[in-house]
């Protein structure tokens, strides 16, 4: 038991310096790159055969595969839920050739195994150790990229989705999911009120996460067209705050902050633990967990593409589809 607890410290102290507003600066760096691959490493090996929420989130993201007449025949998937990618492809998207890419060579291990008991899908797949902040991929080599629930740990993200966008082929499609700046607000809130109480202050801890009216203002930036942004939100219920660390953990989704060394003090912690479950407790005793997740679709430019018309090139002015339709302006 006092174990359980010292993990469920631990991983409150941890994470309640991880979630945040705002976005990623290209010139500083937030997160340690190598601190997150040993928490990759681990959660290849603490992560669950079927996660829900994970599941749920790469088969909203392949969905969109579903949406395109066209065909994806060669495709890169990075970081984040490779396996849960592969497992649920079925087919989708065309795909003849998939390169699976992380940071963390047990993941990768984890995923080459479990493609081994998958059906037969007739997709030549490989395998690399690579960094999404330095892609390791031929610019205009690839139909599709795919990142799920990974890039939100990059110190830079414009450049890892510019990269992204060199190494697609002319009208190629890039689809994401991060998580957005609501993830885990209960914890957040709980946070905030015990250093207030236990410290007489906020601490500067908060890590960034993009903001949903970011995300179309990131797929601009890093040069994509006719962005696609839409959000959902999805409700975990968790057993105890223990079990919402231990998911966290298994998720491979703890802190991995560069300044690390400043975390909640014991009774800090004890005390976010206690008025999260006093704030946000069912009647049943379970607590909610919220995790905001912002899908993001972009294209790289082709001509073929739609493409909007001139200014100044309108044939009917909108005081004649006034007079057509009445003067109300109703139709």
């Amino acid at each position: 038991m006092r174990r359980s607890i010292a993990r469920c410290l631990r991983g409150l102290r941890s994470y309640c310096t991880d979630a945040g507003d705002g976005f990623q600066s290209s010139k500083l760096k937030i997160f340690d790159r190598h601190l997150k691959r040993k928490q990759r490493d681990r959660a290849a090996w603490l992560m669950k055969p079927k996660d829900s929420l994970v599941d749920t989130v790469a088969e909203n993201l392949l969905d969109r595969l579903e949406d395109c007449k066209k065909t994806f025949p060669t495709a890169l998937c990075m970081g984040g839920s490779l396996e849960a990618i592969r497992r649920l492809l079925r087919g989708r998207g065309g795909i003849e050739k998939l390169l699976m890419m992380d940071t963390s060579w047990d993941m990768v291990k984890l995923c080459k195994d479990a493609e081994q008991q998958m059906p037969t899908d007739n997709i030549e797949t490989s395998y690399v150790i690579g960094d999404e902040e330095y892609l390791p991929v031929k610019e205009n080599s690839v139909d599709l990229v795919i990142s799920c629930l990974g890039l939100h740990w990059t110190n830079d993200l414009p450049g890892a989705m510019i990269q992204s966008r060199l190494a697609l082929k002319p009208d190629g499609l890039f689809l994401a999911a991060i998580l957005g700046g609501e993830t885990l607000r209960e914890m957040r809130i709980a946070c905030t009120i015990a250093q207030m109480e236990r410290e007489g202050g906020i601490s500067p801890r908060l890590s960034p996460l993009a903001q949903v009216r970011d995300a179309g203002n990131l797929l601009t930036r890093a040069g994509f067209t006719l962005p696609g942004v839409d959000v959902d939100e999805y409700t975990v219920r968790y057993s105890s705050a223990l079990e919402l660390i231990e998911h966290l953990r298994a998720m491979g989704e703890t802190s991995a902050l560069l300044q690390r060394s400043k975390v909640l003090k014991k009774d800090t912690a004890l005390a976010t633990a206690a008025i999260y479950e006093s704030m946000f407790a069912a009647e049943d005793g379970t607590i909610p967990a919220t995790f905001q997740i912002i899908y993001m679709t972009g294209w790289r430019e082709h001509q073929s593409q739609q493409k909007p018309k001139k200014r100044g090139s309108a044939t009917v002015s909108f005081q004649d589809l006034q007079k057509q339709f009445g003067s109300d302006g109703s139709c």
